[in-house]
């Protein structure tokens, strides 16, 4: 369908050689887009640069430390000079540890890697799409942009300024043809929450709140991707979308 032919752009995608970001990455090229893929051990010559390639699609890896401010808005001057039609902010980190003994080390990292370095890309590869009228910006929250979580007090408070965020560059830009909006997962088996699933207690709570009866799959969040990187998404503004198996629903 024409309306999520992604054929002649190109996706700038974060957080890039795994789980999630990686899912997108792949849907995204499956809808015809070019790809850079970047996080902080990027690869050119791994299975989703090979995959993507023998799409017919261009892939370029990049490599860059989200918790270096300098780093991101280097990578971002840089890549804005190109103008790309799509960001998706996936990058991220999460630590655990109880409120009262959590490392204000760890909370710097998190708010950094999760929310102000995503500011900070996204205001640089804003810029071109502004100027050109059109463009699709798209962030990925969380379940703990709508709780608090436990033991994760930096990640609920940088993924809860993901979704203040997502709202307020859309109501900033939508007038200028650059949608802005977030994907929020529900409790995904990736390796940011290797801990959740093999803690048996833990686990077994999540999955007997989730109606879908299982843990998502990074694949899960694909046509939702597509979708909001697509013209069939042009007049969906300052979005958070959960993809949860239903888990806030209950």
């Amino acid at each position: 369908m024409s309306l999520f032919d992604l054929t002649g752009r190109t996706a700038v995608v974060t957080g890039a050689r795994r789980g999630i970001g990686r899912a997108i990455a792949e849907a995204l090229a499956q809808a015809g887009a070019d790809i850079v893929a970047v996080s902080s051990q990027q690869r050119g010559d791994d299975e989703l640069g090979a995959g993507i390639r023998a799409l017919g699609r261009g892939f370029e890896a990049r490599a860059v430390d989200f918790a270096d401010r300098e780093a991101v808005v280097a990578f971002g001057e840089e890549i804005a000079e190109r103008a790309p039609d799509i960001l998706v902010n996936n990058a991220g980190t999460i630590e655990r540890a109880p409120a009262a003994e959590h490392p204000l080390e760890w909370w710097d990292r998190v708010l950094e890697v999760d929310l102000s370095s995503q500011f900070a890309l996204t205001q640089l590869l804003a810029r071109p799409m502004l100027a050109r009228g059109s463009g699709k910006v798209i962030f990925t929250a969380s379940m703990l942009s709508f709780q608090g979580g436990i033991n994760v007090p930096g990640y609920a408070a940088a993924k809860s300024g993901i979704a203040g965020l997502t709202r307020a560059l859309g109501n900033e830009w939508a007038a200028h043809g650059v949608s802005v909006n977030a994907i929020a997962p529900g409790y995904i088996a990736t390796d940011n929450t290797a801990a959740l699933q093999a803690d048996p207690d833990r686990s077994a709570a999540i999955l007997a709140r989730i109606p879908a009866g299982r843990w998502g799959r990074p694949d899960d969040l694909a046509g939702v991707a597509v979708f909001l990187a697509s013209s069939a998404s042009d007049y969906v503004s300052g979005a958070v979308i959960p993809v949860d198996g239903g888990w806030l629903a209950r």
